[in-house]
Order: structure tokens, then C-alpha cells, then sequence
């Protein structure tokens, strides 16, 4: 047999694939509803690597939306975007945009949300842990500022040592329970 040549869909994945079978099942409307959230998924992540982007450039955009508001507010904070904070293989994540001041004892947090479904302040709760994990600061030696924009909203949480050590002492169990199990 000779296969017919598709390497240009290598590391891809169809919307209609079979690793996401359930469209089998699927009305069309449900269809329609899916395919508009992975769209929406889709615009998210270049909404994303556009404020990384315009954060990197320090080029600050006009308008009082929540994109805007974001990168403004990053740039005008002097935060990093897209920065990978990592604790072990089991546990690491992405922040949108993060800064520590270490002169002040100070970490900013910023993430942007594109979507509609209420968000949860725990996910940077837990960049803040990994944050202290990585670099062994304690949280109760430094202040933080978390925040998160989505819907034109600013929600601004500013996380004490109960919030963020409990986090740190799971991530840490948590991690050597997993690599108990793969030994």
C-alpha cells in the first residue's frame, strides 16, 4: 500500500477526529455548540500570544476593554509574560504575566481570561506556590498581588500565607506520592 502523503497535518489534531470521539454522538446543534467553543478556545490562545506579545514590545493599547486593560496594566507593572514556573515534573504551570520585586518583597500575578465561565482566583493561588516553591521564598516573607481580568472586570485578591502554604505542602506530598508510584 501507498500512503497518501498528509505530513503536513503531523502533530495536529481534527475537530472531528478520533481522539474525540463523542461527535459521533452529537446533534447538530450540540455540534454547533462545540465547535463554537473550541473556536472561542482557539481565539483565546491568540488573544494570549498577542498580549504576550504587545508585553514583550511594551506597546501599550488604547481602549478601556479587558484585553487592553491587561497588557496595559503589565506593561505599566513591568510584569513578564508567559513565564513557566515549575516545581517538578508532576507540577508547573504557565502565568500570563508575573513580576517579583525583590527589593519591595513583591509578587505581581496577572492573568487574562477570554472566555465566559467564571474563574476561579485557586490557579493563581497555585503560580504563586509554585512561585515560592521554585525559588524558596516563603510566602509569609513577601506580599502578592493577584489578579485576574476577565469581562471587562478587574478582580484583585491579595493572598495571605494561609491561602498560599497549604498549596505548597500538597504540591510537595502530592508529588512525592506520584513518584512513589512510577519507582
Amino acid at each position: 500500500m501507498i500512503w497518501h502523503d498528509h505530513s503536513n497535518l503531523e502533530g495536529m489534531h481534527a475537530f472531528l477526529g478520533a481522539s474525540k470521539y463523542h461527535w459521533i454522538n452529537y446533534s447538530n446543534d450540540k455540534l454547533v455548540e462545540s465547535y463554537n467553543n473550541f473556536m472561542a478556545a482557539q481565539k483565546g490562545t491568540e488573544l494570549h500570544e498577542f498580549a504576550a506579545q504587545c508585553i514583550r514590545l511594551k506597546r501599550k493599547l488604547r481602549g478601556n476593554d479587558n484585553l487592553s486593560n491587561y497588557v496595559n496594566d503589565a506593561i505599566g507593572f513591568g510584569l513578564t509574560p508567559e513565564v513557566i514556573l515549575y516545581f517538578s515534573e508532576y507540577c508547573f504551570g504557565t502565568a500570563d504575566a508575573i513580576k517579583f520585586d525583590e527589593k519591595k518583597g513583591f509578587l505581581r500575578i496577572h492573568d487574562l481570561k477570554t472566555g465566559v465561565t467564571p474563574t476561579h482566583m485557586e490557579q493563581l493561588e497555585i503560580y504563586a506556590a509554585l512561585f515560592c516553591l521554585e525559588y524558596h521564598i516563603k510566602p509569609g516573607d513577601i506580599q502578592m498581588e493577584l489578579r485576574i481580568y476577565q469581562n471587562g472586570d478587574i478582580n484583585i485578591f491579595e493572598p495571605s500565607v494561609e491561602n498560599i502554604a497549604p498549596i505548597m505542602d500538597k504540591a510537595i506530598s502530592f508529588t512525592e506520592s506520584l513518584r512513589k508510584i512510577q519507582n
